[in-house]
């Protein structure tokens, strides 16, 4: 074993309610009131012993409707589809997807007052560039918005601050464009060199103006290309095959990535001191909004060309005016503008050296389908539940990893559930460690998603709270108590990302003594086997059980026959049994025994269990 490597987080500070015995030997950490946990929200019901059906994968409804408690909003809750509010024209093929999955809403050109009125009734949203998604449109959700999908790459018309306090998932579509938007960007760069635009309206205006429009050539001349992403690599590729010598600025993108295709990195003022031509790519953002003003503009070549389908907020447009009228800039090609659509007298819009294109970055039929469907996909993985490779305001991971990842995420939220679910009403968790064991290097184990899937697991089982990859660190930090975190780094082979994570819980009462560890904690630990998440480890005891229904945890006396007798019990009542284990100190002393059920046992059915005579404790856990 190696060394331990220790972080720490802010975590959450609850008081769990205290569960009512039904008898002196039992335990029930399941009320009388079920919990139904989905991806998307806690669903409160009065009962489920009736139901013979299994719930859809994904349950999302407002907060208000789960406080409902009646046998219509059971029958309703069961058949119930999501709904998608979809704000802006979108592609055929993504609306096919979303219907298929969800009730869709169609509303276009909505004023805000609309949005907020009719976003209370929707789970997801889906925009484009168009549509303002502010704080007051969050609060108007009442909670029920689940995920809000941005048909394209910029996100800077979606406050995601409130995004994440109010638990609600931001996705883009930063793939399916890239090219239309590279394409334009060229599209733009030799219109404007060879004043086609001016020459077109020239001539249908009945004049032959031959000298007048004499361009500029490409080649051999320096094209900046600023914000090296997706985008910015793909205009660099093209405008290398045209001969053009190629640099890029961009704080954050890798050098080896640059010279892989013969591009260099420079800074900010070295790009624009050399450059003959700049094409922009960077997004809108504090940083970079009117990043192009008189300051800079000053700084540049003279006769230098601009071209711009990333965002016309980065441009300063008035000093952009100035500039053209003092020759510092000979000609602008622009897609995007800092008011859309522009207003019509703009001096910008109207000035002989600008050439102009209503937003059209990402405006070819291949490009429209591609966005459709890759946001449609991402909208109905994350009211799924799935993790999203492309959320913007979650820790970003990439998809491989996430498919790597993905049954260590369940572990993680199932521990965190059973973790809380075993702590003893009226005792604050105020101290909550998660231990990883790994072969993998710390840098090779981004833990964030485990950790935010562990504080999902700890809330939500006793608050009306949802808590998602989102708003787990906020919500933790919110109730104001620590998470920490120890990775404990394994010799051998790191070909799985982890051995095993271990959830410990300080300072409290334990509804299920047996769970209290040699040094105090309320401590539970799992693995994954074939895929599948299995609880390894309760207090001090050796379990193997998986993951899946439900568990019964029973303290006993280890004796032969135990086993059988507790499965004729759970037999008699059609309560189906998916794994059992037992774990012992030594032969005819005490033993754990973990059951997996796939049904909610009834009352009579626990309080049988609990008259064993040989069972000195148990506890039924909600999974």
């Amino acid at each position: 074993m190696g060394p331990i490597v220790r972080s720490e987080h802010d975590a959450v500070h609850y008081n769990p309610k205290p569960a009512k015995p039904q008898h002196k030997s039992i335990t029930m950490a399941a009320s009388s009131s079920s919990t139904i946990l989905s991806s998307g929200s806690a669903i409160k019901l009065n009962s489920l012993s009736s139901l013979k059906w299994k719930l859809p994968v994904s349950v999302s409804l407002p907060r208000h409707q789960r406080r409902r408690a009646s046998p219509v909003f059971v029958v309703v809750s069961m058949d119930a589809k999501p709904t998608v509010l979809v704000a802006e024209k979108l592609g055929s093929a993504g609306l096919d997807l979303l219907k298929d999955f969800a009730n869709v809403d169609c509303s276009y050109n909505l004023s805000p007052e609309e949005l907020c009125t009719k976003i209370s009734l929707c789970d997801a949203l889906i925009v484009r560039s168009g549509t303002k998604v502010s704080r007051e449109v969050f609060e108007s959700s009442g909670g029920r918005l689940k995920v809000v999908g941005r048909a394209g790459v910029g996100i800077d018309n979606v406050d995601l601050g409130a995004a994440t306090e109010h638990g609600c998932l931001v996705v883009n579509a930063p793939t399916a464009n890239t090219v239309a938007a590279a394409e334009h960007g060229i599209a733009l760069l030799t219109a404007m060199a060879r004043n086609v635009a001016q020459a077109d309206a020239s001539i249908k205006a009945g004049k032959w103006q031959r000298n007048k429009y004499v361009g500029v050539s490409l080649v051999g001349k320096t094209l900046a290309v600023m914000g090296f992403g997706k985008v910015g690599t793909e205009v660099a590729r093209r405008a290398k095959g045209l001969g053009m010598h190629v640099i890029a600025h961009d704080p954050y993108a890798p050098a080896d990535r640059a010279h892989a295709i013969g591009v260099d990195l420079v800074s900010f003022d070295e790009a624009l001191s050399t450059a003959d031509f700049l094409s922009l790519h960077m997004p809108l953002t504090p940083a970079t909004s009117k990043i192009l003003n008189d300051e800079n503009f000053a700084k540049m070549k003279k006769g230098v060309r601009i071209v711009n389908v990333a965002r016309g907020g980065v441009i300063d447009e008035d000093a952009l005016v100035r500039a053209l009228d003092a020759g510092i800039v000979a000609q602008a090609a622009l897609d995007v503008f800092t008011v859309e659509p522009p207003p019509k007298d703009s001096k910008l819009i109207q000035h002989e050296n600008v050439t102009v294109t209503p937003h059209l970055g990402a405006s070819t039929m291949e490009a429209q389908e591609g966005v459709a469907i890759e946001i449609a996909e991402a909208v109905v993985g994350a009211l799924k539940g799935e993790l999203a490779s492309t959320a913007v305001n979650a820790p970003m991971v990439p998809a491989e990893v996430l498919t790597e990842l993905k049954p260590y995420v369940t572990l993680a939220e199932k521990l965190g559930r059973l973790a809380v679910q075993l702590v003893a009403g009226g005792s604050g968790v105020k101290s909550v460690k998660v231990t990883y064991a790994s072969a993998r290097a710390p840098d090779d184990l981004d833990t964030r998603l485990l950790r935010a899937m562990v504080t999902k697991g700890l809330i939500e089982p006793i608050s009306s709270v949802f808590v998602n990859l989102v708003n787990a660190d906020f919500t933790a930090k919110q109730r104001g108590v620590r998470i920490s975190e120890e990775r404990v780094l394994l010799d051998g082979s790191p070909e799985r990302p982890l051995e095993s994570i271990q959830v410990q819980i300080a300072n409290v009462e334990s509804r299920f003594a047996s769970a209290i560890s040699e040094s105090g904690e309320v401590t539970v630990e799992g693995k994954v086997k074939d895929g599948i998440p299995h609880l390894t480890k309760v207090g001090a005891f050796e379990v193997d059980v998986s993951l899946e229904g439900n568990i019964i945890l029973c303290r006993q006396v280890d004796q032969p026959g135990m086993i059988g007798t507790v499965g004729s019990i759970l037999g008699e009542e059609n309560v189906n049994v998916s794994f059992m284990s037992v774990g012992r100190t030594a032969p005819r002393k005490q033993a754990i025994m973990a059951i997996g059920v796939d049904e909610q046992p009834s009352k009579s059915v626990l309080k049988r269990i609990g008259e064993i005579p040989a069972i000195e404790e148990f506890v039924f856990l909600d999974l």
